[in-house]
């Protein structure tokens, strides 16, 4: 079975028109995503049209803001 991993964005705010979730990975050769950023409906309809699991990974980071995962 696919499963879609995927995270809340961090840069969105209330209200704000713009897709909320970042696809982080596919597990399983079936599925090929081609968006960075999705929303949730779109989300679920893929996962459940392809078969697929959704996992929501937590959305607290640890990294740095300049992308180098140090702090």
């Amino acid at each position: 079975m696919s499963k879609i991993f995927v995270r809340e964005r961090r840069k969105i705010e209330d209200g704000e028109k713009k897709p909320r979730f970042r696809v982080v990975g596919v597990s399983g050769g079936d599925i090929k995503l081609y968006v960075k950023h999705i929303r949730k409906n779109e989300l679920n309809l893929i996962a459940t049209e392809s078969g697929a699991d959704v996992v929501y990974l937590p959305a607290k980071g640890g990294g740095s803001k300049n992308g180098s995962g140090k702090k």
